[in-house]
């Protein structure tokens, strides 16, 4: 084994240690939880990245693919249409976006470089909205410019793209999945019903 990858199988993301030393035992005692296997926890992380008009031109997939790649630090692959659109002249199977899933610690270390660097460089950034878990557990959102992470050369880059991030979880319940992002560090908005459970079922456990 090379000097290379005995650096990547020894690395571990901070944000694991934080989540097993701290967050799960606080979600264990706030949720009231018997095990830890009903802990809420992220399995994965997918990332996705639609081309719009820019379909049918080679050297955009390529860039898109390229520039997930280097986002996500796992190769990217393409998105096909899984049923045709005529307005958009989309048939089934044409290439219509490039796409990744990032588990175990790929996750954790993407998280960490997403909360700590990349959303603190988004443009008028007042925090993510509360209102995008959808029901499950799950939550979506998206990011209008690929050049908030630092490792997008932005003289390079052919034009802006956005990126659609899906954190799923094991959790079907948004409260749970709420607090268990809220304490890995995401920066919510404070005006929301989720926050005030949060801050309430807090105050509460801490008596």
């Amino acid at each position: 084994m090379n000097k290379i990858n005995k650096e990547k199988d020894s690395y571990k993301p901070k944000l694991i240690d934080h989540y097993n030393l701290k967050v799960m035992p606080q979600l264990k005692n706030n949720f009231n939880l018997k095990n830890n296997l009903e802990v809420p926890k992220i399995l994965k992380i997918s990332l996705n990245v639609g081309l719009g008009s820019s379909k049918d031109d080679k050297n955009a997939m390529q860039n898109a693919i390229n520039e997930l790649t280097t986002i996500s630090g796992q190769k990217a692959v393409i998105t096909k249409a899984r049923k045709a659109i005529s307005n958009f002249k989309i048939r089934v199977g044409d290439p219509v976006g490039a796409r990744v899933t990032l588990r175990k610690w790929h996750m954790y270390e993407f998280l960490e470089r997403l909360i700590s660097i990349a959303l603190p460089r988004v443009r008028d950034f007042n925090g993510l909205s509360p209102k995008s878990f959808d029901g499950r557990g799950n939550y979506n959102f998206g990011l209008k410019e690929q050049i908030v992470f630092p490792e997008i050369n932005y003289d390079k880059i052919d034009k802006i793209r956005g990126l659609e991030i899906t954190i799923t979880t094991n959790s079907s319940d948004n409260l749970k999945s709420y607090f268990l992002l809220k304490s890995m560090g995401f920066p919510f908005r404070s005006d929301s019903y989720y926050e005030k459970q949060y801050n309430e079922i807090n105050a509460i456990k801490n008596k």
